[in-house]
């Protein structure tokens, strides 16, 4: 809104030229999320804990009794920030930004109605396991189906290390961009669990994007780095940017302990709008190492479904694997800031293939 507002003052006033560039607008919605997560945070969690809108804690595992009645859903906390700063601040004329809020916006009613249910129900069920996938994959298609149907659009994957080795999956990009959205989402969701846990790689993996958004949006940047250049793809990094503030605020108050939990309704939007992001600047390769911590956790409960399916017996004392380090005895704090550590490490290494091709 500012970006078309003010902008076009400044062939009259030479200091509105500022609105101009993508730096300065991210800087400025980073700031700007950040502030309203900190204005709404208190009277939203008041607002939570009036409606009694508590999350449910399971029996089984980990003794985590004493967090029953946390309010839930503070995902809302983070989308509402994210999406007013974008809105502010955003090109509203680019189709990637209308695009990730799109997918934003759809998985953060689906993660809602989830919530709802399991509040309602008095559970940690929510909805049919089936029904999310259901959802999760019709959206990421009609995503997937946007970007691809995008005439400057090839399908031409960029494998890191391998410069010359670009394969097109032609049509069949579509459903391989929509697997990785949905993985993504879902990777976040189970990696929901502890207080601050999930939303330290998610804040990693934002900035780590934010760098190669602008990157990819760059015609110098992309052609020093090998890289695609994707004409437009810088404006999401501002999208990054007001992520990074509104996760910034929410993690002032989901620090331990955690005075409202993520849920669905923030997880599962985040996650895609990562996946989606990852898509668009053509890095959907470069993923899982950024969001290596969400593979693992996801990697963790496949691997414990399937053996135990077959054999009766467990690899884990339980999974997702961070549950299996609780149940090893270390403190919740621990688990949550090695995570937070080799998340880092992680967004480091993705950067630095980025010349190693």
């Amino acid at each position: 809104m500012f970006y078309h507002l003010l902008y076009p003052l400044a062939s009259e006033y030479s200091g509105f030229n500022v609105f101009r560039y993508i730096t300065f607008r991210t800087g400025a919605a980073t700031l700007t999320a950040l502030f309203i997560a900190f204005m709404v945070g208190p009277p939203l969690i008041r607002a939570l804990e009036r409606l009694r809108v508590g999350q449910p804690i399971r029996d089984i595992g980990p003794d985590h009794k004493a967090k029953e009645g946390t309010p839930t859903m503070g995902g809302l906390l983070i989308l509402l920030s994210l999406l007013v700063s974008v809105f502010l601040w955003s090109n509203l004329d680019n189709r990637f930004v209308w695009i990730v809020i799109g997918i934003t916006v759809g998985y953060g009613i689906l993660g809602f109605i989830d919530d709802y249910q399991k509040v309602r129900q008095g559970s940690s069920a929510g909805i049919s396991a089936r029904m999310k996938i259901f959802w999760q994959t019709g959206l990421a298609l009609a995503v997937a189906t946007a970007i691809y149907s995008d005439p400057s659009f090839d399908a031409e994957l960029a494998v890191p290390f391998f410069k010359h080795f670009t394969p097109n999956l032609g049509i069949f990009y579509v459903p391989f961009a929509a697997f990785v959205i949905v993985a993504m989402s879902n990777g976040v969701n189970l990696t929901d669990g502890l207080d601050g846990l999930v939303i330290g790689p998610v804040l990693i993996a934002a900035g780590t994007f934010l760098l190669l958004a602008y990157a990819a949006g760059h015609v110098g940047i992309a052609e020093y780095l090998s890289i695609k250049y994707v004409s437009g793809a810088g404006h999401l990094a501002i999208f990054c940017g007001a992520l990074i503030g509104g996760g910034l605020g929410f993690l002032w108050f989901n620090a331990s302990p955690a005075q409202m939990f993520m849920g669905d309704v923030g997880s599962l939007a985040l996650g895609g709008a990562l996946g989606t992001i990852a898509v668009m600047i053509r890095q959907e390769f470069l993923l899982p190492i950024v969001g290596g911590i969400f593979v693992a956790e996801t990697v963790s409960v496949i691997i414990q479904v399937v053996y135990f399916r077959y054999t009766g017996k467990r690899v884990f004392l339980m999974a997702p694997i961070h549950h299996h380090y609780e149940q090893l005895g270390w403190a919740e704090q621990k688990i949550v800031v090695r995570f937070w550590i080799v998340s880092a490490i992680l967004g480091l290494v993705a950067l630095s293939t980025l010349k190693l091709r």
